[in-house]
């Protein structure tokens, strides 16, 4: 299994987990400084490597009136900004290839949403420019189909990948978790992290905007890293209930704190058994 860098961490599956968690779109910078800062803390007191996520630009809204974020160069901006005060690595998401050049000038990892995991160019112009690749399974992909989403990426020398878990379509407006995943996409050789947030996404399920349940983000996170999964990945938000996306399926600073506790107890005991 491939240990990683992503900016200064070392990502190592055998080390120490890989927390990956802000907001689900930037809002205000002052907010998403007061969320890095409060998670950092939290992930280096329970045993984590910790990235700061969020996005510029969701493309993917429900409705034309959903909020989308300050977009491309504002967002870059704000994301040099939160590195630059919090002192941690960041990570996006671009739709489009042209955005890869630019965006990587600021951010330590490039994300592919799930929804075009399997865009060909976009995959090769993240790779392209050397960052960290992060690619979600598409909520419609079969896990053991990621392995050639992985090689397009490896096609232009880029090797410095890992692949996230978000659950796949069951029925309209619900997804579920096939905890099989996490030990078949781990044998492509990168490592593997669970998004426990938009897991529990009912998409398009809130009238124009989608629904969630955060009460099943826990149980979908420990048993994820039962099953092997190398880190998580959660949207979290001072005030989930005011969240301008994803609120529903996000998780408020405290309630993201108190599980990194239970998962990191997990962690130092599944070696234990994942071996049986």
């Amino acid at each position: 299994m491939k240990a990683i860098r992503i900016g200064p961490l070392n990502f190592d599956p055998k080390g120490p987990p890989l927390l990956v968690a802000g907001p689900c779109v930037l809002e205000e910078l002052d907010l998403a400084i007061r969320i890095a800062l409060f998670m950092k803390e939290a992930a280096e007191r329970t045993g984590f490597l910790y990235v700061f996520k969020a996005s510029f630009d969701k493309a993917n809204r429900t409705s034309l009136s959903s909020y989308r974020g300050p977009g491309f160069e504002e967002g870059l901006k704000m994301l040099a900004r939160i590195k630059e005060v919090a002192g941690v690595p960041v990570l996006s998401d671009i739709h489009e290839s042209w955005q890869a050049e630019a965006a990587a000038e600021v951010l330590d990892a490039i994300q592919i949403p799930a929804f075009l995991c399997r865009q060909t160019d976009l995959i090769l112009a993240a790779a392209r420019t050397k960052k960290a690749v992060n690619i979600k399974k598409g909520q419609f992909m079969a896990p053991w189909d990621m392995r050639y989403a992985l090689e397009k990426a490896i096609s232009v020398g880029n090797e410095n990948l890992f692949l996230t878990e978000r659950g796949v379509s069951f029925g309209y407006r619900n997804l579920v978790v096939d905890m099989r995943t996490f030990a078949i996409m781990a044998r492509f050789g990168y490592p593997v992290i669970f998004d426990a947030t938009h897991s529990v996404q009912l998409p398009g399920g809130g009238e124009g905007r989608s629904g969630g349940e955060r009460e099943f983000v826990a149980p979908l996170a420990r048993a994820a890293v039962a099953a092997g999964a190398h880190g998580v990945f959660m949207e979290v938000h001072e005030n989930p209930e005011r969240a301008r996306c994803d609120g529903p399926n996000s998780l408020s600073l405290y309630q993201a704190a108190r599980l990194l506790e239970d998962l990191a107890r997990i962690y130092s005991l599944r070696d234990d058994f994942l071996s049986l």
